[in-house]
């Protein structure tokens, strides 16, 4: 039978419900088990895909096509579970497929109100990520307790595991613990009301996992433990980790976590070897080199809006042992002036994706700058867009050569609208998603770091490469070295006469793990390196 872990957040948000999620499964799947992930978001829209960056940080694809939230991308990073549609559900899309039955007549004339109906499809939509092969699911709810939007996901919960039971449903609540620096105490009271609130729904937590700034003495998880009903050996501390969330797996098993729920599930532990996150936090603890990646965007300012880039390219770096410090540069300020006066003494350049006209000539800049000083360079999207129309003005003097997204007129339309999208007009969950096929040319840059001649690759756009300009580009020096398997789909470029230049359609990042980077971020490091060692 399957069983369930809900957990939920206190206090404030943006705690790390997500990472602490991931994390316990992890451990889980330290000790054998098999797991499913998901996360419920309180926001009435059906998913972020049409919200700004500055509003929810980046939008995370699913291999089925779902824009989904960026927690999914930690539980891809820290397990191997699949993730799906199913991995994510808003009270937009819960509100939606209610509704869509109601104006079917599904409810027979009933009222619909949200004790039963919505609570029932919250209910059925834990079960759809539950199979016969699954031992636990995970289920994170966003938000804080006491959001009154958060209520009818609680009121689900409570209601599910009173119908499961508590040997098969465990309630695990992250809150904070606020160091007071004036008078040198930290704060129990935000917890204990925070919990308060949670038993008042129904919902009596299992487990706290309580996130602090310093060390935490055992007479506060004693005073915890007395004021929230919560055994002492059920509260756990979660200080902030000093090198990398990749710690955090070995910090809850240092504290006997995955002990707590195996004895909870009457299940018997595994071998538990967490001997791959030892390597990663020790290669990231004690590397034995370094490079410096300029990420050239638009929201450069928000590091959640290219967290799964950032976490990438420090797989990259945990692959080849090396520390890789980021140079964040806003697109905007290379618009205009010298390209070297900002970019100077990077080892190796990405520009990621992104929408619209603002940034972009910044970014077209930075193209020209890494390849005409051959510094490595991958552009992931919107990037390569920018990479082929640099290529475009300055190698094949189409100096009006531009993307139809930015210009609807240009007389060179060397980037174009897909013909799939001309006729649509909606904007959410509309764009070419999911995992697409790609096929590499025998002598490209990819097919090396892939060792594969084709892989799948998850992928968010509208636009996409001219092929009017195909030939054209190809004679100049720009390899086609990525398409669809039916050729008719540019996927990938390279720059011929240059050490290590990728610029692909589709989001890499989204496939790349710590312990298993993505081949084009290992590259890319590599390149960097390689560029270093040669500087140096």
């Amino acid at each position: 039978m399957t069983q369930y872990i809900f957990v939920t957040g206190g206090v404030v948000s943006s705690l790390g419900k997500g990472l602490t999620s991931a994390a316990i499964g992890s451990l889980l799947e330290s000790h054998g088990l098999k797991i499913a992930m998901q996360k419920f978001d309180p926001y009435i829209n059906v998913d972020p895909g049409t919200m700004s960056p500055f509003q929810h940080g980046e939008v995370y694809v699913t291999p089925d096509g779902a824009e989904t939230d960026l927690d999914l991308g930690h539980y891809e990073r820290f397990t191997s579970c699949e993730i799906s549609a199913d991995s994510n559900y808003t009270t937009g899309k819960i509100y939606s497929t209610v509704i869509q039955r109601e104006r079917r007549g599904d409810y027979l004339g009933k009222t619909v109100q949200v004790i039963p109906h919505i609570t029932d499809e919250i209910k059925d939509c834990i079960a759809k990520v539950a199979s016969t092969d699954v031992d636990i699911v995970i289920t994170e709810v966003g938000g804080t307790v006491g959001d009154i939007e958060s209520l009818p996901f609680l009121e689900a919960l409570r209601q599910f595991g009173h119908e499961h039971g508590r040997e098969n449903t465990l309630f695990i609540h992250l809150t904070l613990l606020p160091y007071l620096r004036a008078s040198g105490e930290i704060k129990t009271k935000p917890t204990q009301h925070s919990v308060g609130r949670l038993r008042e729904i129904g919902i009596l937590p299992d487990i706290l996992v309580c996130r602090t700034e310093i060390d935490v003495e055992p007479e506060v998880c004693e005073k915890i433990s007395l004021f929230c009903n919560v055994p002492t050996e059920a509260v756990f501390i979660e200080k902030d980790v000093e090198t990398s969330i990749y710690e955090l797996p070995l910090v809850l098993r240092q504290q006997q976590m995955d002990a707590r729920i195996l004895e909870h599930f009457g299940r018997k532990p595994g071998s538990g070897n967490m001997d791959r996150w030892i390597e990663v936090v020790e290669s990231l603890r004690a590397p034995q080199s370094e490079v410096e990646i300029a990420v050239v965007g638009k929201y450069i300012e928000l590091t959640d809006s290219y967290k799964s880039i950032y976490e990438a390219l420090t797989h990259g770096g945990i692959h080849h042992k090396s520390r890789v410090r980021f140079r964040r540069v806003q697109a905007e300020d290379l618009a205009e002036g010298d390209p070297a006066a900002v970019l100077g003494g990077v080892d190796g350049i990405l520009v990621p994706g992104g929408f619209g006209e603002r940034g972009l000539e910044g970014k077209v800049r930075t193209v020209q700058y890494a390849r005409e000083s051959k510094i490595p360079f991958l552009g992931i999207c919107y990037g390569m867009h920018a990479a082929v129309i640099e290529y475009s003005r300055n190698v094949l003097g189409m100096k009006s050569a531009s993307s139809t997204e930015i210009d609807k007129d240009t007389v060179d339309p060397v980037i174009t609208l897909l013909e799939e999208q001309q006729d649509v007009s909606d904007k959410g969950g509309t764009m070419r998603l999911g995992e697409w096929p790609c096929r590499f040319s025998k002598d490209s840059t990819c097919s090396v770091e892939y060792g594969i001649a084709e892989a799948g690759e998850r992928h968010r756009h509208r636009y996409e490469f001219n092929n009017i300009y195909r030939d054209r580009l190809s004679e100049a020096g720009l390899r086609i070295a990525g398409s669809s398997p039916d050729g008719n789909l540019v996927e990938v470029v390279e720059v011929v006469d240059h050490p290590w230049f990728v610029a692909c359609q589709y989001h890499p990042e989204f496939q790349s793990k710590p312990f298993a980077a993505h081949p084009l971020f290992r590259g890319l490091i590599g390149a960097a390196l390689e560029r270093k060692s040669s500087r140096d």
